[in-house]
């Protein structure tokens, strides 16, 4: 493809980024929408506002109008008749708020799709575009250049997170009553590295607890690595395959460098997708270990027998929310059911659950992109309404971007429930056995 010399030099690397990924698959999505309608009903953005513009199919034509237009010969001559559109001002202004503004790219459109569209994979290839033109929003940027510039997305600096796992450490072993319970740092050879989220030294380290307290039951050989724990990948959400690939990387050769056996990854739904799923698409070598959701790991000490729980220590009612990209994208979706049906007395599930559950509002980059704030509080009612029918006083979720979005809508639309991890219910269930 030729790109028009009277084009920006801005304008020419996002067709160039267009043009990169113009494979077979990418082709196909672009050409195969035939506008029924269907995903505007799967959308929880159309559904709260009711827009034309925010239904799923209008945002493949958003990228499907330019790829008419500069990569096809009808589009190059005859533009309006194919209903080509080129790429000025006022579309790139339509883009960014709806491809960034109005799209968490949860899924759910693509399973309702009467063709099966892959319309996330449409919208991260339309912001790899506006990320060309510098347009990715500043503060999803800030995200991914904290990870890439200090090794974790909050810039917390090594030695805080070091005091704050030593402090976590002592507590267990008070609360467990054993002067050999650790929080292994930087250990070689052991079974395990397991990953964090930042967010969970910084503001949640009653996870960290709740996952080493079922270590400690579990008998298991673990480490943390305080040089590269971050199990998020914002650049994912921004389309930038380079940053993605160079925080895949690293984790990647941390995992080798400490000789571990398997990495286990934290409660994090697009971390998960990133690193198990996309990571070794983005590096160009597959693992040579196993990559497991750490909810998996702890389904598996339940089957196995390595954990006991005792389900009356949770007599509450519980609920779950499925995070997107750990269920709808990345197939885990009963080993959380399987542990909470033993780990508490009282689950009921959301309607509609699974693969078909309403996003909480909070992915594809939204909880960190402040520009949206209200739009996404706005479509959270959605799941807010869900959680209230269910009458639990309990809403667990293995995801940290969706306790922070669930923090906010349980405030905002006063649901009067707390957020919980699947590991924190596990350990308040734990039957620990002494020796």
């Amino acid at each position: 493809m030729a790109i028009a010399k009277t084009l920006s030099a801005g304008q020419r690397k996002s067709l160039e980024a267009l043009v990169r990924r113009l494979d077979g698959r990418l082709r196909t999505h672009l050409s195969s929408c035939v506008h029924c309608g269907l995903c505007g009903e799967s959308c929880t953005y159309y559904l709260r506002y009711g827009e034309a513009r925010f239904i799923p199919g209008n945002k493949v034509d958003q990228l499907a109008r330019l790829y008419r237009r500069y990569c096809t010969v009808l589009g190059r001559f005859i533009p309006k008749w194919i209903g080509a559109r080129d790429l000025d001002q006022r579309t790139v202004d339509e883009m960014v708020d709806v491809i960034f503004g109005g799209c968490t790219m949860c899924g759910r459109c693509s399973i309702h799709c009467s063709i099966g569209v892959d319309i996330p994979f449409v919208v991260r290839t339309a912001r790899s575009m506006l990320l060309e033109l510098g347009l990715v929003p500043k503060s999803l940027q800030s995200t991914i250049d904290a990870a890439i510039t200090t090794g974790n997305n909050m810039a917390i600096p090594r030695q805080e997170l070091v005091d704050t796992l030593q402090w976590l450490e002592e507590d267990l072993r008070l609360e467990v009553a054993d002067e050999r319970a650790a929080i292994p740092l930087d250990a070689p050879g052991k079974h395990i590295l397991y990953t964090l989220n930042p967010r969970e030294p910084k503001f949640f380290p009653l996870s960290i607890s709740a996952i080493a307290k079922i270590f400690y039951a579990a008998g298991e050989s673990w480490t943390l690595s305080t040089h590269c724990y971050d199990v998020t990948n914002y650049a994912y959400f921004s389309g930038d395959d380079q940053a993605a690939a160079e925080l895949a990387q690293r984790l990647f050769d941390e995992a080798r460098k400490l000789k571990v056996d398997m990495l286990a990854l934290a409660e994090c739904g697009h971390g998960f997708r990133a690193i198990r799923w996309e990571g070794p698409n983005w590096i160009k070598q597959a693992y040579p270990y196993p990559v497991v959701s750490v909810i998996e790991l702890i389904a598996a000490y339940v089957r196995s027998g390595r954990i006991k729980l005792d389900a009356a220590k949770n007599p509450t009612r519980v609920t779950l929310h499925d995070p997107c990209n750990l269920v709808r994208a990345g197939g885990v979706i009963e080993e959380q059911r399987f542990v909470l049906k033993r780990a508490v007395t009282d689950f009921v599930e959301m309607t509609p659950n699974r693969a078909d559950n309403y996003c909480c509002g909070g992915g594809g980059g939204q909880l960190s992109m402040s520009e949206y704030r209200d739009r996404r509080i706005d479509i959270g009612k959605i799941k807010a309404d869900q959680i209230r029918e269910t009458g639990a006083r309990v809403v667990v979720t293995p995801c940290h971007n969706c306790i922070d979005q669930l923090a906010e809508l349980n405030q905002v639309y006063k649901l009067a429930v707390e957020i919980k991890t699947v590991a924190e219910v596990v350990a308040e269930a734990l039957v620990i056995e002494r020796d």
